[in-house]
């Protein structure tokens, strides 16, 4: 059986304070393998989320990216999902694997279903979560139906940077969304969960809609498999 030792993952997290319970990427006790955590400065919620250039920010995340990388981190990761669209510069500025958002999935995934089906993104904030974001993870917009928190409490604690987090409520919130889902496109037939916040609440999401729920959690754990031996 692989012995976690043999891998390590370096997260890219955004300079925020809110609460990271286990689940959460930023959250040490969510992986079954070590991780390096480095801050971007500067780099809250709002400018990864709604600034759509990423030129903008592009040299921070770099820059943490080759310190973790200085550090022999097998893999680099971030912490939300909108980051997608700095895929290609990070991976053009490293020497290790770079999976920028749990979106990379959405292909994979949209290839194994029925040709009628759709993968459900629910993501932190749907009007920010644009064409350009679906391209940059080589996802066919045809394929996906896009779901967003936005007016909800979980939304609103992470786009204050709140210090308190309402863990039961987060839950609900995220239950709600995927089955409102479910009711208004039956063709969804698994989720993805664009934020890296949002892993704590995929087991409520399969309990209540029997679909296959996919995050960053899955995507690094898959990756991971791959260093591990024996």
């Amino acid at each position: 059986m692989a012995h976690p030792r043999d891998f390590r993952a370096g997260i890219l997290m955004l300079d925020t304070h809110f609460p990271r319970i286990p689940g959460d990427v930023g959250n040490p006790a969510t992986w079954p393998f070590p991780v390096e955590f480095e801050t971007v400065p500067g780099v809250g919620v709002e400018l990864a989320t709604r600034e759509s250039e990423p030129s903008r920010y592009e040299r921070p995340f770099i820059d943490a990216a080759l310190r973790l990388e200085r550090r022999g981190v097998s893999l680099v990761t971030t912490s939300c999902g909108f980051l997608v669209l700095l895929q290609e510069r990070l991976q053009s500025a490293l020497h290790r694997p770079v999976l920028t958002s749990s979106l990379l999935q959405v292909p994979w995934i949209a290839a194994f279903l029925e040709p009628h089906a759709k993968v459900g993104i629910i993501t932190f904030e749907r009007p920010s979560l644009s064409r350009a974001h679906l391209l940059a993870a080589g996802i066919d917009p045809s394929r996906v139906v896009i779901l967003g928190l936005e007016g909800t409490a979980f939304h609103a604690t992470i786009a204050l940077d709140s210090p308190q987090l309402d863990e039961e409520r987060a839950r609900q919130d995220h239950v709600d969304v995927a089955r409102r889902s479910i009711a208004q496109h039956p063709e969804i037939e698994a989720f993805v969960l664009e934020c890296a916040n949002m892993p704590p609440y995929a087991p409520a999401i399969r309990e209540a809609t029997g679909l296959p729920v996919y995050d960053i959690t899955t995507l690094i754990n898959w990756t991971a498999a791959a260093f591990m031996h024996d």
